[in-house]
């Protein structure tokens, strides 16, 4: 099974036409899971009998009702979670066994998949606390890179991504604090949607930073990602940082759309000689799809990125483990730990200051989107391999946020797509944001995207791309 096989829209289409049942669909997964053989992926899957027996359940009701299917969006949709967001009956560890508990109700997102028809297969790998951007900080291993193990592969929701990728799942939730729902997709060649700040009910979710928390949607394609958002979106009256926008929202940027670009200096790729010109290409095709392209100043959402890691935010990671730090705390990882523990340092004083601080670079940053409808940005600048971050784990996290850390303190909305592939096969990815309550936008424009770049999907080989090489969105060696 090819990853793009288990595209949403192609899967429902062989369900209408009786073409592939649930069970055998369910079938064909687990054989794959089994196949990809990567113990660090999952850190919890149901039994597979009771997998079987929910996609036998489905196949059934389908049988005897024929607009059954129809009336489930997600019917026999194979999908992952996060271990950071409950599910009932399955152990939430946040990446640290110490801490794991068992829920006794499911997350309301999840709970809503489940009632559209979606099957899940388990619980993903993270790392620890939903602490970094790296993917290998956690004690069940690190995911496998499906383009290169030597790489990583992207975090804190790896495990998730990779699910996607490899062609585990059609879709996984993911959470998304300073980046990690967007920068695991660049790495594994898929889509990552990060909403806006409440729009998903973050009830039974493990807080990161609480204020700041998305739970995200990694898809192969923005169409799938949809999908999930529409099923997905409802207002909760029980999460007390749940939103409404004020005002009907657009479906779209139109035809023809204000897109933003940083000028040539402040765009920064740290020594990747390829992604330059992957940018560029990802930048063209967008002026395809309509973008009037206009130079911005990229400093002010910069600056609002440094404050995530080196403001008194860290203070809020506090919240979640500050028991376990207490009680138990070798249970933490030591770089977790110390990234975590470092949130002591700051005073009430020092988050007020902070405060002001990003209240002003919001002014500016709606003086930019008053100019936009769009800001485009590489995703991660580049890759790295799991012994450099080993060697220098804190800056190369840094580095990785560089264009995502800003996003939810400046309350926006973000989607990451793909865009091409550098000469040694890995993915580069790019990113879409836009004011609060933009999402609907984005997702039509990733598709847009999408459509036009005409990528493969997920884990494509690495001799496909580059049979295609010298093609849009992907570097030739030669």
């Amino acid at each position: 099974m090819t990853p793009g096989a288990l595209a949403i829209a192609p899967l429902r289409a062989g369900f209408r036409r009786r073409a592939v049942s649930a069970a055998v669909l369910i079938d064909q997964v687990l054989a794959c899971i089994d196949e990809w053989a990567d113990p660090a992926l999952w850190i919890s899957r149901p039994d597979e009998d009771s997998v079987r027996e929910r996609a036998h359940e489905l196949d059934a009701q389908a049988a005897t009702d024929p607009e059954f299917i129809e009336r489930m969006p997600l019917f026999g949709i194979p999908f992952a979670v996060k271990d950071n967001i409950d599910v009932a009956g399955i152990p939430t560890t946040a990446g640290c066994p110490a801490f794991a508990y068992i829920p006794s109700e499911t997350a309301p997102v999840v709970a809503r998949l489940l009632v559209a028809g979606a099957i899940l297969l388990g619980k993903t790998n993270l790392d620890q606390f939903a602490t970094g951007l790296v993917g290998t900080r956690s004690p069940y291993g690190v995911p496998r890179n499906p383009f290169d193990p030597r790489f990583i592969p992207g975090g804190s929701s790896s495990g998730s991504a990779v699910a996607v990728a490899a062609g585990l799942v059609s879709f996984a939730l993911g959470t998304d604090t300073a980046g990690s729902g967007r920068v695991p997709a660049a790495f594994n060649n898929i889509v990552g949607m990060k909403p806006s700040r409440g729009v998903l009910s973050a009830r039974g979710v493990v807080p990161a930073c609480r204020s700041l928390d998305c739970i995200s949607v990694f898809a192969l394609t923005a169409e799938d990602a949809s999908v999930v958002f529409e099923v997905s979106n409802s207002f909760d009256p029980d999460d007390p940082l749940a939103r409404q926008p004020d005002a009907p929202t657009k479906a779209s940027f139109g035809p023809q759309f204000r897109l933003g670009v940083p000028a040539r200096p402040e765009l920064e790729f740290f020594g990747d000689d390829d992604a330059p010109q992957l940018f560029a290409v990802a930048t063209r095709v967008l002026k395809e799809a309509g973008g009037a392209l206009t130079e911005v100043q990229y400093a002010p959402f910069r600056d609002a990125g440094r404050l995530l890691y080196e403001g008194p935010w860290l203070a809020e990671r506090l919240h979640s483990t500050e028991a376990l730090l207490r009680d138990n705390r070798e249970a933490v990882l030591p770089l977790t730990r110390s990234i975590i523990e470092a949130g002591r340092r700051y005073s009430a004083l020092d988050a007020f200051r902070a405060q002001y601080q990003l209240a002003e670079l919001r002014k500016t940053v709606d003086k930019i989107f008053a100019e936009i409808d769009v800001l485009l940005l590489p995703t991660a600048a580049t890759a790295y391999e799991i012994a450099a971050v080993a060697a220098d784990p804190l800056r190369i996290n840094r580095d990785l946020g560089y264009y995502t850390n800003f996003v939810n303190l400046l309350d926006l909305a973000a989607i990451a797509l793909p865009a091409g592939f550098n000469r040694a096969g890995l993915p580069f990815g790019i990113s879409l944001i836009a004011p609060a309550f933009g999402d609907r936008a984005l997702l039509d424009l990733g598709t847009r995207h999408q459509a036009l770049a005409g990528l493969p999907l997920g884990a494509a080989t690495i001799q496909s791309s580059a049979a295609n090489a010298g093609s849009a969105g992907t570097i030739s060696s030669g």
